[in-house]
């Protein structure tokens, strides 16, 4: 699997040619646009930095909605939660996706997630071998609460999200305020390559992206 950061929450996942892009946002938000042609689009909620698929090129199919889905051999679960702590009383409810892959990496991506998960939504993950989680606080979980979902998840790579950068139009803490809590992490670059026997000596390893 190749893995790509667009920004904010917006991932390229490549899996034996089937990509799929996560959560793409709108110009207002600050970068590029994704120029890819893709096969299958995810969104966690219907904010404009999470729901631009217009602006994506291609005949893709598209999953906003909670549920189990299978898509060219891809095993989709999409499991409720919220965008805050007040069970979505302030910014309303997003959906976690967990995507299993036939090469055998279960991906979890948390869009907009804000708050600790409760132990039904933990079941629901189940194994986790990549977390991309949010740090950035404000209308996310910030570093503190993401560090206690990965603890309580035990993902095998960790791969943190919306968070300042130099081309966010928009005030979030940046990922240094994360990255503080671990004793190590390392940057990738702008892609990353792992398949299901790399992985399987990691324990929360934080993999850093750039843009």
């Amino acid at each position: 699997m190749k893995i790509k950061w667009f920004g904010h929450a917006c991932f390229l996942l490549n899996s034996g040619g089937v990509k799929v892009l996560t959560d793409p946002f709108d110009r207002s938000v600050g970068y590029e646009i994704p120029d890819v042609t893709v096969d299958l689009i995810t969104e966690s909620h219907q904010h404009f930095d999470h729901n631009a698929h217009n602006l994506i090129r291609g005949r893709f199919e598209l999953i906003k909605d909670a549920g189990h889905e299978e898509f060219k051999g891809i095993k989709i679960d999409g499991i409720k939660a919220f965008h805050d702590e007040h069970s979505g009383r302030e910014r309303g409810s997003i959906i976690i996706f967990k995507f299993g892959f036939p090469e055998g990496l279960n991906v979890v991506h948390c869009g907009d997630l804000g708050h600790l998960l409760d132990e039904s939504q933990k079941k629901a993950l189940g194994q986790v071998d990549i977390l991309l989680i949010p740090v950035g606080g404000k209308f996310t979980i910030d570093a503190e609460k993401a560090k206690k979902v990965i603890d309580s998840l035990k993902p095998k790579v960790v791969i943190p999200m919306h968070y300042k950068t130099k081309y966010l139009a928009f005030d979030l803490a940046p990922v240094n305020d994360f990255l503080k809590l671990f004793s190590s992490y390392e940057n990738v670059g702008k892609e990353w390559e792992v398949n299901a026997k790399t992985i399987e000596a990691l324990d929360r390893t934080v993999k850093v992206f750039n843009v």
